[in-house]
């Protein structure tokens, strides 16, 4: 069994950066003709999965648009799921789940088991419970080959009051890469099986932790394109980390409709390639 660490360094070598979210709002499902109906959603996830497939290597949908049909929602979800795995593509479940004890053993549960309906290879998590809190999760993520990308320094403005309240070990978000820094270290690969959630329109210092201290942390990184950062700015933005960065993009994407999806996501990966080379 391969660690996630390593399966995404793999993904990068051969795949590029780059990640595909998949974001069907309502107002995008209805400029691509698609009514917003369980049957529509599975058709919009498919539609992103096959122009995905060959150009990038990672996507990412967004269970929330999905479990707003209910039971429906997630038979499109799965379906989706299905479709990005088999087509080789490494799935994060943007699911943010969180809780203590066996709620949070039952959502790792229903995320990162291999065979499950909801099966996908990493899902975001909270750890605002403390970093502890997710233990079980990660021991199955280790497990499993999984992996988890936990909320840190998150690009929302309203994060920032919280994420970068101070405590004896330093701001809330400091804290929480400080364990996962601890675990992952424990593994002692490269790069470790627990991320971390970064935004591109974070200030590092304001949150308390500088580049160095994500060396074996795989980021996602939320808030390029429509969210105010650019692809250019990431080396900028993330320094020396910059090489762990799992580059989120969606709405720039998928505003090119179903007929530009696969030039739009050729064009946003070249740009990522570029820019992480730079």
């Amino acid at each position: 069994m391969t660690a996630f660490g390593q399966r995404l360094s793999d993904v990068f070598a051969a795949s590029g950066q780059l990640c595909v979210g998949i974001d069907p709002h309502p107002y995008l499902m209805s400029e691509w003709g698609i009514a917003d109906t369980p049957d529509g959603l599975r058709e919009f996830g498919l539609r992103v999965v096959e122009a995905a497939v060959g150009r990038v290597g990672i996507l990412k949908p967004q269970v929330a648009f999905f479990e707003r049909h209910g039971s429906a929602g997630f038979a499109a979800l799965e379906t989706v799921f299905a479709a990005a795995r088999s087509g080789g593509l490494l799935v994060i479940a943007d699911a943010k789940r969180g809780d203590v004890g066996s709620t949070v053993e039952a959502y790792g549960r229903a995320w990162l088991t291999p065979g499950s309906p909801l099966e996908a290879d990493a899902m975001t998590i909270s750890a605002f419970q403390g970093v502890g809190s997710i233990g079980a999760p990660r021991d199955l993520a280790l497990a499993t080959g999984k992996g988890l990308f936990v909320l840190a320094a998150t690009s929302n403005p309203e994060s920032a009051s919280i994420q970068t309240a101070r405590g004896d070990a330093g701001t809330v978000t400091a804290t929480i890469l400080s364990g996962i820094r601890d675990w992952n270290t424990a593994e002692g690969a490269p790069l470790g099986s627990v991320g971390a959630v970064i935004g591109a329109t974070v200030d590092f210092e304001s949150f308390g932790f500088d580049d160095a201290s994500l060396a074996v942390i795989p980021v996602l990184a939320p808030g390029l394109g429509h969210q105010g950062a650019s692809f250019s700015d990431l080396r900028r933005i993330y320094g020396s980390a910059t090489p762990n960065v799992v580059v989120s993009a969606s709405r720039i994407i998928l505003s090119a409709g179903p007929s530009g999806l696969a030039a739009a996501i050729t064009a946003q990966a070249d740009e990522v390639a570029k820019a992480v080379q730079s």
